[in-house]
């Protein structure tokens, strides 16, 4: 094992006994996540749901079905820590509010990305799914609304990072009024994908 691996690997015990938000979890803390040091892709998310929460496994939803769908690869591949790394912006459940899922912890992505994410030196692309993910990656580069910035997905996947919306049935209205996204951005995804993986 590498020294980068080692340290990844503690690192990642570190995390898993988080407690910094204990506090403000309504079901108690249980980070989420997976990475390698040798992750071709990473998956940059929100949080994860109740359904991830229970089962530990990140996607484990139907919100991680489609973005299979979306990425054009099956479950073996996609758990799969030696060739993609998920790292939410938030690592545990951060509880229901009236309209879906509250917003990722502020303490997580600030307190363990700026330790974990220099571990994953052989990532080629990122995805930046959802408005916290493309928020914290993305930073005064992304557009006013979660469309404005896909509107440049082109630009964002220039410099490794391609914004996509949720995969939420939520956002069944916003796929429905956008239809270029599966039309001109999920064959190239699907395409980068493949390539880096």
């Amino acid at each position: 094992m590498t020294k980068r691996a080692e340290s990844l690997t503690a690192l990642l015990t570190e995390i898993s006994a988080c407690q910094l938000c204990a506090t403000y979890l309504q079901d108690g803390p249980r980070p989420v996540l997976q990475a390698s040091t040798s992750s071709r892709l990473l998956i940059v998310s929100q949080a994860p749901g109740r359904k991830v929460h229970a089962t530990g496994i990140p996607f484990n939803d139907v919100s991680g079905d489609r973005l299979r769908n979306w990425l054009g690869i099956d479950r073996e591949t996609f758990y799969d820590a030696q060739r993609i790394a998920i790292v939410p912006m938030g690592f545990c459940f951060p509880g229901s509010g009236r309209s879906g899922d509250l917003p990722p912890r502020p303490e997580c992505a600030p307190t363990w990305h700026p330790r974990l994410l220099p571990l994953l030196r052989h990532v080629q692309l990122t995805l930046a799914i959802g408005q916290y993910a493309q928020a914290g990656l993305l930073g005064d580069q992304r557009g006013a609304s979660l469309t404005a910035t896909m509107l440049s997905w082109r630009e964002h996947l220039a410099h490794g990072v391609l914004p996509l919306p949720h995969p939420s049935p939520r956002n069944q209205a916003w796929l429905k009024r956008n239809p270029w996204f599966e039309m001109e951005l999920l064959p190239v995804l699907r395409e980068r994908v493949q390539q880096v993986l």
